[in-house]
């Protein structure tokens, strides 16, 4: 292996898996995400660290590439998983382009870890059987499909969404989904300072209101059904 793109998990260190802690402690080259904490990145003791803040995706790439030829161990590391909106693909495609040996590790995924860990199941039996992930924006720039997404059953978890978060939910509303649909915004679950906010489709954006990215939103009927779980898990967290 010459260049690893890490996944680090949804924040909290003991998240992560073994393989990839075993490559940050081992690795020359650290490039990470503003996202992945401290705690995990002074694991890499003695090698270069580089914050990927203030790069382009064409500086990380390049990065990546100018060590990888020169056979260091490098190790991108990637908040969440690095296939899902983590841009990991692309790092990859240029690292294949220049020859260079690769390998990806996945990780614990925001968009799994982080609603469990607030106590929300995304799929339950009776309630919901389909999962819908996007991002609060699309690709290219353009607005969502808001009567696609109105039409689309289940769970919708959205990324990226916090600061754009009433109009999206207006929109959702006015494509079909129900006002009294139940929403959640979970805000940097598995760090200390850790936040889960509950309302509506209609009243999530105010009841969000001053919240920190990231943050993961949550729409669908699971959030209420789940409501005496995350009671237990707000109470073990003050218990603890």
């Amino acid at each position: 292996m010459s260049v690893a793109i890490v996944g680090a998990g949804p924040g909290d260190p003991g998240l992560v898996t073994v393989r990839a802690l075993e490559l940050v402690r081992n690795c020359e080259i650290l490039v990470y995400d503003r996202l992945v904490t401290s705690g995990l990145v002074s694991k890499a003791l003695g090698a270069a660290r580089i914050s990927r803040d203030g790069l382009t995706q064409e500086e990380v790439n390049d990065l990546l590439v100018h060590h990888g030829r020169r056979g260091r161990k490098v190790v991108r590391l990637k908040g969440g998983d690095p296939f899902i909106f983590g841009r990991g693909f692309e790092e990859v495609e240029a690292l294949a382009a220049a020859g260079i040996e690769y390998e990806v590790v996945p990780g614990v995924s925001t968009f799994t870890a982080v609603p469990a860990l607030a106590g929300i199941p995304l799929t339950t039996r009776g309630v919901a059987a389909q999962l819908t992930i996007l991002t609060g924006t699309s690709g290219d720039g353009t607005d969502l499909d808001y009567d696609q997404l109105a039409a689309t059953p289940g769970t919708l978890v959205i990324f990226m969404g916090l600061k754009r978060l009433e109009h999206l939910a207006d929109n959702l509303i006015l494509a079909g989904r129900h006002v009294d649909e139940p929403a959640a915004v979970i805000s940097k679950l598995s760090l200390p300072d850790s936040q889960t906010r509950v309302g509506t489709l209609g009243t999530i954006a105010a009841v969000a209101r001053g919240l920190e990215s990231p943050s993961l939103v949550v729409v669908g009927d699971v959030v209420a059904s789940s409501a005496h779980l995350r009671a237990a898990v707000e109470q073990a967290a003050r218990a603890a």
